[in-house]
């Protein structure tokens, strides 16, 4: 790369694009932002998201421009001001993933063409699963109750409209398989052969419907074929339908038939046969913890992943982008969750190939000490690491000890930072990531299922040993490939096997078998074909390491380990009490000469805290007397304040403790508008007791903590 060619960043402005700032309001800022010295504007992503999306992350068509932010001429008008302005525009870019929604056209058709669709080979997805239910279907974990209740209340419905037959479920709609078109058109067939008579042209071109139905091709060479039938019969049943009122009659009393058995609880429903051969599976949200199988960013089920690994997957969703940096509309890059893709590594360099010498940054969380791959070619991260050594050097290492006194004695808590890390990875395993843990316990069983040291190893073992493996991980993941596997990956698995084999001795024969796997310590007679199988296993347990450590420490911990808020952020080390300023120099010198062009923020779209909160509570950490005297006045002051939950004073201590830290960040010095900032406040305390599920969870909140908690936690903001 000649950087001479990039335009490099020199000062960013995060826009964050929803349908309430779109491209038209961006251009009535720019001239403030060109005078305020912003060289580029850093956009959120601008692709096609579902409706009325905040953030543009959950998107549904990479290969066009979200028109919620305005139309095409819009966004050319934006971008022609921003040239002429001088400035770059960094593009914010999502490849893991896509909204699992009925507006993902591309998702919509593997529903309805399951292995003859085009695009069944973009989202990552096991077909042949080891659970009867899921084999050949895609779990739909969408239901806000139990499967059978919803069934029962007429909650799911077929509808037919101008793009074919559909299943409802309130706002979600996904498409009836399309060879199951023909149980519902030949329901009650011969009442309309009786309306119409056998001679009657229309009923003749329905029954070439059936026809065409019936005779779809199935060979992957006769697809584009299969596509123009389909067509075509969704095109002659609409024209059909609306043309002429027998059929549209037919058409909706078939329907209405097939809605109004539901409570028909001796026999299979039509509707309950209908969905049980659909190439979907109709669940209650809550089942994707347990049972899954497709890949989702995080635990969010709304979410799907994509097989980005492959180039036709790589090439059809980056071709509206390439053609806006060929453009030189886009003149850098920030690739969104890097970690959660199969090979990193390879997309990256695909990425290159394709864009030429752009300037190119990764978003991507690394530990104190931890370097990028050597063989990712760009020009850095987006900056969480140098917040975090920023914002280390404002904070006093020499009161470490005395903070450290002031929050056990304080809180009662007794358990160190470390415990309380793997604690909540554990947790976030067993309430959202079961199911993944399971597809990656049957995998590795599978394949090692002529391997003679896995004679003995039982499936409940693994399921085990991964667990431990998981949650004493030391690094979001490592980056092993068949082409290339480093030291420093090397040192991590070993390092956390002998970690996992001290906790727990009584895995040890699983804790070896998984070992030789994860090193891929071959035997001689392994095969070609038995070692790829074992670094597919590799690679896929590297993209789960990624998503336990953002939910179990960024999501988790960092609302549970409460001594200084300041030090609980995106990529920081919160047991790590300030850092020295010659290492913050280090640091520094280290990255002007391996990455001089990495981004350095202070803070961003994901950080826990704004920079000038931050710094607010940082000053705590020079004053731990007058922080102690404070504290233990206010809490004094506010006993009297504070709920009774089941026999014990709420809000607890360590809640207590991580308010009057928010409190001194965010409160006005002046007292303006204070009533708001209790209100705002107050929402964001119960969003913190629910991130540390301790008390209460996203998943499962107590109405009773939450209540009478936030009643305490409201009254202490009112004092």
């Amino acid at each position: 790369m000649d950087n001479e060619y990039i335009k490099i960043p020199l000062a960013t402005y995060r826009l964050q694009f929803n349908p309430e700032f779109g491209f038209q309001n961006a251009r009535e800022i720019l001239s403030y932002l060109d005078e305020l010295g912003i060289s580029d504007i850093y956009a959120s992503p601008v692709f096609k998201a579902k409706a009325g999306s905040p953030h543009g992350y959950d998107v549904v068509d990479l290969n066009q421009l979200n028109p919620d932010l305005g139309t095409s001429d819009d966004f050319d008008k934006l971008t022609d001001d921003i040239k002429r302005l001088d400035m770059g525009w960094l593009q914010d870019i999502v490849p893991n993933h896509m909204a699992f929604d009925g507006e993902n056209q591309m998702l919509m058709d593997v529903l309805e063409n399951g292995r003859h669709s085009e695009y069944v080979d973009y989202f990552d997805i096991e077909w042949e699963h080891f659970y009867e239910s899921l084999r050949e279907r895609v779990l739909a974990p969408f239901l806000g109750r139990h499967y059978s209740e919803c069934l029962d209340a007429g909650e799911i419905i077929l509808q037919y409209d101008s793009n074919g037959f559909s299943i409802n479920y309130y706002m979600l709609k996904l498409p009836l398989k399309i060879e199951s078109y023909v149980r519902v058109i030949t329901h009650r067939l011969p009442s309309l052969r009786k309306t119409l008579g056998e001679e009657h042209p229309d009923l003749i071109k329905f029954l070439g419907i059936l026809y065409s139905l019936k005779n779809l091709p199935e060979t992957e060479k006769e697809r584009l074929g299969r596509y123009s039938q389909i067509q075509f019969v969704k095109k002659m049943l609409w024209e059909l339908y609306t043309s002429n009122s027998d059929i549209k009659d037919f058409i909706n009393r078939n329907v209405q038939s097939f809605n109004a058995d539901h409570k028909n609880k001796d026999n299979m429903s039509h509707l309950e046969s209908l969905l049980s051969e659909q190439l979907f599976r109709l669940s209650f949200w809550k089942v994707a913890t347990e049972e899954l199988n497709y890949r989702r960013f995080f635990n969010i089920n709304g979410l799907i992943s994509l097989r980005m690994e492959e180039k036709r997957v790589f090439n059809n969703t980056h071709r509206l982008l390439l053609k806006l940096v060929k453009r030189k509309v886009v003149t850098g890059l920030r690739i969104d969750h890097i970690d959660g893709l199969y090979d990193p590594t390879a997309y990256l360099r695909r990425l290159r190939e394709k864009t030429g010498d752009i300037y190119l940054t990764v978003e991507k969380i690394m530990e104190p000490g931890e370097e990028l791959p050597s063989l990712w070619a760009v020009q850095g991260t987006s900056g969480y690491d140098f917040l975090n050594y920023i914002n280390g050097i404002f904070c006093d290492e020499e009161n470490g000890r005395a903070f450290n006194k002031l929050y056990y004695s304080y809180t009662g808590f007794k358990t160190s930072y470390e415990a309380i890390l793997y604690e909540k990875k554990r947790l976030v395993i067993e309430k959202d990531m079961t199911g993944d843990v399971d597809n990656l316990a049957h995998l590795l069983k599978r394949i090692s299922s002529n391997d003679r040291y896995g004679g003995d190893i039982t499936l409940y073992g693994l399921k085990r040993a991964i667990k431990e493996i998981l949650a004493l991980f030391p690094v979001y993941r490592t980056y092993i490939t068949q082409e290339h596997y480093s030291e420093t990956d090397r040192a991590y698995i070993i390092n956390t096997i002998l970690t996992a084999r001290e906790m727990n001795p009584a895995l040890l024969y699983e804790f070896n078998f998984i070992e030789r796997f994860l090193l891929l310590d071959f035997g001689d007679d392994t095969s070609e074909e038995d070692q790829k199988e074992w670094i597919h296993f590799v690679m896929r347990f590297q993209q789960f390491t990624g998503p336990l450590m953002a939910k179990g420490f960024e999501d988790t911990t960092l609302y549970v380990y409460n001594r200084l808020l300041s030090l609980n952020d995106v990529g920081g080390s919160p047991d790590r009490f300030g850092i020295p300023l010659e290492e913050f120099h280090d640091f520094n010198e280290k990255r002007a000469r391996n990455q001089p062009h990495s981004m350095n923020a202070t803070a961003t779209h994901d950080t826990k805290r704004g920079a000038d909160v931050r710094a607010r509570i940082n000053v705590l950490s020079e004053i731990p007397e007058l922080w102690e005297v404070g504290l233990r006045k206010w809490s004094k002051l506010n006993r009297r304040r504070t709920q009774a939950v089941r026999g014990a004073a709420v809000p607890d201590k360590n809640d207590e403790y991580f308010l009057y830290q928010t409190m001194i960040g965010a409160m006005s010095f002046f007292g303006d508008d204070i009533d708001s900032f209790r209100g705002r406040l107050k929402n964001y305390i119960i969003k913190a007791v629910r991130e540390a599920k301790v008390y209460t969870a996203w998943l499962k909140p107590d109405s009773d903590y939450e209540d009478n908690g936030g009643k305490g936690l409201y009254s202490l903001v009112k004092a």
